[in-house]
């Protein structure tokens, strides 16, 4: 099989200093999502689909490459451990992180082939993939696996073309997609799943890890880090490398003055981002998920007048992943973003 190449479709999500997920052997935390995960995958018969939900830096990736070490190594059976682990020397879990076994594959937005930046959608061609992986004699353990990572990504085309592979699902082959946000889904899509929900980890296991991870973390920063992170181990460690708490501080100060922007401000910030290596994409990363977690938590409070807000998150999404597929100057993104955010503080402050 002609394999995808490693740099386009495995290493667009690769954060400088951490270990890939297909890299990661341990899962935080999340004993719960495990063991019903276990249940699915050891049953004999396991779904055709998982949906893996839960903010960016949870854990979805590195629960998803556990299933498919285990399903590509022992299949769907009870021959191997009950927590779905495989050791790191396995030859199933060597060629997953060197990115060749045959019977895995991972789809992702990849890389734009000139800028070498991530593209902003994952497009039909990439789920039509799909199609002829799953046609392929199964590996060695009896499984295919596909990952796509994340579903959230898909453009209209493309989440059609995957809604029919799910209407036709091909024997011994499971898929699993990796959203942040399910509900934006088509509900013909997520029907069609179990759904595997990784959880915030609390407060104190989050430091605890980020003492054993980081510990050059000032007890300031720690606790700036875990705050900021929504209970996403892989988010805390992002932070906690480089300028991530700097732009994430930032981020959330763009919150809380959206009912009274400070244009100085502002324009200072977008000199400080213009100057910081894909400062501009980390910055609308860091937003839209302090914004979303900002709408989660006001929403379990029953806080009316949200709408404005999740109208607000839409817009920020879209508008920073185009400006970092065009590479459009920060100062105008930056800007725009603080007016959308003032329009929606107009509904009530979160």
């Amino acid at each position: 099989m002609a394999r995808a190449d490693k740099d386009e479709v495995l290493e667009s999500d690769r954060v400088e200093g951490l270990a890939h997920p297909r890299e990661t052997f341990e899962l935080i935390g999340q004993e719960e999502v495990l063991r019903i995960a276990a249940g699915a995958i050891r049953s004999g018969r396991p779904p055709q689909a998982l949906l893996i939900s839960g903010p960016p830096g949870s854990g979805k990736a590195t629960l998803a490459y556990r299933i498919a070490r285990y399903l590509l190594k022992y299949g769907a059976s009870d021959l191997g451990p009950a927590d779905l682990s495989v050791p790191a020397s396995d030859p199933v879990s060597l060629q997953i992180v060197a990115g060749a076994h045959p019977g895995l594959l991972v789809l992702r937005r990849g890389l734009h082939p000139d800028t070498r930046k991530p593209m902003t959608v994952l497009s039909v061609n990439e789920i039509r993939k799909l199609s002829s992986f799953f046609g392929l004699t199964s590996g060695a353990g009896g499984f295919r696996v596909a990952i796509i990572d994340t579903a959230d990504d898909m453009n209209d085309n493309a989440a059609n073309a995957l809604l029919k592979a799910l209407e036709e699902p091909p024997a011994r082959a499971v898929l699993m997609l990796l959203s942040n946000a399910p509900g934006r889904l088509l509900p013909t899509i997520r029907s069609r799943c179990q759904t595997l929900r990784v959880r915030p980890l609390p407060e104190s296991l989050l430091a605890q890890e980020l003492a054993i991870r980081m510990p050059q973390l000032s007890a300031e920063d720690q606790t700036a880090v875990i705050q900021l992170s929504a209970g996403a181990l892989g988010q805390a460690l992002m932070l906690a490398a480089g300028e991530g708490l700097l732009i994430a501080k930032e981020a959330q100060r763009l919150i809380d003055d959206a009912p009274h922007p400070d244009l100085l401000a502002l324009l200072a910030l977008a000199d400080r981002i213009g100057r910081l290596k894909d400062g501009l994409e980390t910055l609308g990363e860091d937003l839209v998920l302090n914004l979303g977690a900002r709408i989660v938590a006001r929403a379990r409070q029953g806080a009316p007048g949200l709408n404005p807000w999740v109208e607000a998150w839409e817009k920020l999404r879209h508008a920073f992943g185009r400006s970092t597929a065009l590479h459009l100057e920060p100062r105008q993104t930056i800007l725009s973003a603080a007016a959308v955010l003032s329009d929606a503080a107009r509904s009530g402050t979160l």
